[in-house]
């Protein structure tokens, strides 16, 4: 990227007194990551911003009229406070300075302005304490000679930028002002441009090709920067927000695509099974017919595992399809060609649960040859020792376990397939420790019982092949959901537990599952952090402790063996309870959300969520999943204290109100903030989306994907169109791009 004008330093343009403060506010330090900073919002002198719904506690920045302005003595000591009272013309909102008395002299009735700071509730009333403020001044704009100057002057949309406690608004504005003109970008020279046939090319390189942009109508670079920063009017920065949301869309499909493209150069080891091999003689030993999407999903699969470039595919599927035997199938395949098979497991109980439901699906003869193997953390030395030998030997040709197969004691004889079930649960780096331990790249399958819209998994999951599982297996019984709100009926306490109570005496069991381990403390083995944005009032949360004595001395319950299990168990007393609660020795079982996913128990019929509004949407529907797995009907109660209309009731309803994954998880993508859903992606503020929304824009982010991969098959190092891939290493720092060469 030598010479580009966009890597300029913001130093020898700002100076290095506002580029220091602009690179600790903003993590900007170049031209390019200043100008990918864009306007949240614009304002106008004419308009006035709605002051009645200011958040309490948080930076704002606003457009008001001065009403009032009145100096009174401090009551405690010496010195003035100087209230401005200020107005949208309907709210109030009142900016109080300390010994400041000088600035009424600025701060005039009837003037306006832009004013920002930290919005706080004095009294009962809202205000600003020691704001920055920068007024207009119409006299500058001609306004007072010249009423069509005025009218232009008060319509003219002021970028309002997302700004810091140390970086105001408008000085942004202003070093936007000073970069633009630096490169040679003016309303003079946008208007001379737009004639060319390159556009601004010369001035700013774009990256989308010439003949996409032609295509699809797209403003070229330079001129989409310019109206973006400093617009005459509303039209100029819609289409300079047109034009850069497809920026996002393209460049980022672009770097999954060129990504998968190099992958798929790397060489790999066929995993083709053999004639009366291991996959051949477990099929045989089936004793239940494949659904339709296990047979194509297993297809594509062995299709990818004889191809002579490693895979990398996600399977997703509903709760309860069935993804884990596809998984095996895929490791017997790989045992067939003398590989091993390594599956990553989110939890000690999940890796446990695995290692019993492999070998039982094997039987005894299969096991006995293929030695699945469990390797924790938690293992006594003896058995620890024991494992690793099984790994680094090659006699065990499955090893599942946790966070522990990524040590570096850990070594295998021919790691040929890599499993990761529960994606959302490991990071990158954890992912690749495991991949780096094979002789060759190894396979890499990845499993989520979490649904993915279809354009979450272009944007997240891009550089991936995507196979997905949504039939049921045969003879799976319906889940019945219900929400039991106490906020308006606190009696229905009582029914959630005579219902549970009614299940057990038909001989099944239950799960009630709490947010918290006792008062106050949260689960800790690595799930998701409860009430993602809900608006809850905090109240305490339902813990494992307060529920388990609370049954334990209910009269309807008294016959029923009714145990933990939680995170700060040993995996030995985890391990230990689920066997018993499997064996239908425990009937409930209050636990945290270790038992969110991959936990099978037939025998299970009832799930209680307590406080339900604190968890995700896709966890609720996680852990509805863990009964109706037999012939026993489900039965999911969501208790929550949430005020209807709240957004975490919102979640809480959604998910009873349909046991479809695929609906739930685009119900998700709305309810959700946008970095919620690309937070695992995008490693750093100057980097994340800024136009683009993966919740409305899915027909814009196909359209960049089909052209993207007309661009990269072609030319997948981009030694053709250098303004793209100059942009691709601008916008993906050096994290990002270790993330994308991981995944």
């Amino acid at each position: 990227m030598p010479g580009s004008p966009l890597d300029t330093k913001l130093q020898g343009v700002l100076g290095g007194r506002t580029a220091s403060a602009f690179e600790r506010a903003l993590g900007v330090v170049t031209v390019g990551e200043l100008l990918s900073h864009y306007p949240r919002r614009y304002a106008k002198r004419g308009e006035l911003t709605a002051l009645t719904q200011l958040p309490v506690d948080e930076n704002v920045t606003i457009v008001a009229e001065v009403l009032e302005v009145r100096e009174r003595p401090m009551r405690a000591k010496r010195g003035s406070i100087l209230e401005v009272r200020i107005s949208d013309g309907k709210g109030v909102l009142t900016l109080t300075f300390f010994n400041q008395a000088w600035r009424a002299k600025d701060l005039r009735p009837g003037v306006r302005g832009i004013f920002a700071g930290k919005v706080s509730d004095y009294r009962g009333s809202l205000q600003l304490a020691h704001p920055d403020y920068e007024l207009f001044d119409a006299a500058d704009a001609g306004a007072a000679t010249d009423p069509q100057a005025a009218k232009r002057w008060a319509e003219t949309p002021i970028p309002i930028y997302p700004a810091t406690a140390t970086v105001a608004s408008w000085q942004l504005q202003k070093a936007m002002e000073l970069v633009l003109d630096g490169l040679g970008l003016t309303a003079e020279s946008v208007a001379a441009g737009a004639g060319k046939a390159g556009g601004l090319d010369e001035i700013v390189p774009d990256p989308i090709p010439r003949d996409i942009r032609a295509q699809k109508r797209l403003l070229d670079y330079g001129t989409a920067l310019e109206w973006v920063h400093r617009p005459s009017d509303d039209r100029e920065w819609r289409s300079a927000r047109d034009t850069l949301r497809f920026h996002e869309a393209f460049l980022l499909q672009a770097a999954l695509l060129q990504q998968r493209a190099r992958a798929r150069t790397q060489a790999g080891t066929p995993r083709v099974p053999v004639p009366g091999g291991y996959l051949e003689r477990f099929d045989a030993a089936l004793p239940f017919e494949l659904t339709d999407d296990q047979k194509r999903v297993g297809a594509e699969i062995a299709l990818d595992l004889a191809a002579s470039e490693p895979m990398n595919r996600l399977v997703q599927g509903e709760v309860g399809s069935g993804k884990t035997l596809v998984a095996l199938r895929a490791m017997l395949a790989t045992a067939d060609s003398g590989g091993q098979s390594a599956l990553l497991a989110p939890t000690e109980v999940l890796a446990a649960q695995h290692l019993r439901s492999i070998a039982a699906a094997l039987g005894p003869d299969l096991s006995a040859e293929l030695m699945p193997t469990l390797l924790t953390g938690q293992l006594p030395a003896a058995d620890r020792k024991k494992a690793l030998l099984r790994t680094v030997s090659g006699q065990a040709r499955i090893v599942i376990g946790t966070h522990a197969l990524l040590g570096e004691t850990v070594t295998f004889f021919d790691l040929g397939l890599v499993v990761v079930d529960e994606q959302h649960r490991f990071g990158v780096d954890q992912r690749e420790a495991l991949r780096l331990k094979g002789a060759t790249p190894p396979h890499v399958l990845v499993l989520t019982a979490t649904p993915i819209p279809r354009t979450v998994a272009m944007t997240v999951f891009g550089d991936l092949d995507v196979s997905t599982i949504e039939q049921l297996p045969a003879g799976r019984q319906g889940i019945e959901s219900f929400v039991v709100p106490l906020v308006d009926h606190p009696g229905w306490s009582t029914r959630v537990w005579e219902r549970t109570a009614e299940e057990l005496a038909l001989g099944r069991q239950a799960f009630v599952v709490c947010p918290a381990i006792d008062a106050g403390v949260p689960e800790l083995d690595g799930e998701e952090e409860p009430g993602e944005g809900d608006d809850a009032k905090p109240v305490a949360a339902a813990s494992v402790v307060a529920v388990l004595a609370e049954l334990r001395a209910h009269p309807l319950l008294q016959t029923a063996t009714i145990e933990p299990l939680h995170g700060r168990m040993t995996s030995e007393q985890k391990d230990a309870t689920m066997r018993a609660f499997a064996a239908g020795e425990i009937d409930v079982l209050v636990a945290t959300t270790v038992i969110e996913v991959g936990v099978d128990v037939p025998n299970a019929s009832t799930m209680v969520v307590m406080d339900a509004d604190r968890f995700g949407v896709s966890q609720l529907h996680q852990l509805r999943g863990r009964v109706g797995r037999g012939g026993v009907p489900g039965l999911c109660l969501l208790v929550t204290r949430a005020e209807a209309g709240s957004l975490a009731r919102q979640r809480v309803d959604a998910v009873a109100a349909t046991v479809n994954g695929f609906d739930l998880a685009q119900i998700d993508l709305e309810l959700r903030q946008e970095g919620d859903v690309l937070g695992s992606r995008q490693s750093g503020g100057r980097s994340s989306l800024r136009f683009l929304r993966v919740a409305h824009d899915g027909e814009l982010i196909t359209e960049a994907r089909a052209l993207a991969d007309r661009v990269v098959s072609a030319d997948p190092e981009l030694g053709d169109a250098p303004a793209l891939r100059d942009a691709l290493a601008r916008r993906l720092d050096e994290s990002e791009r270790d993330f994308l060469a991981k995944t």
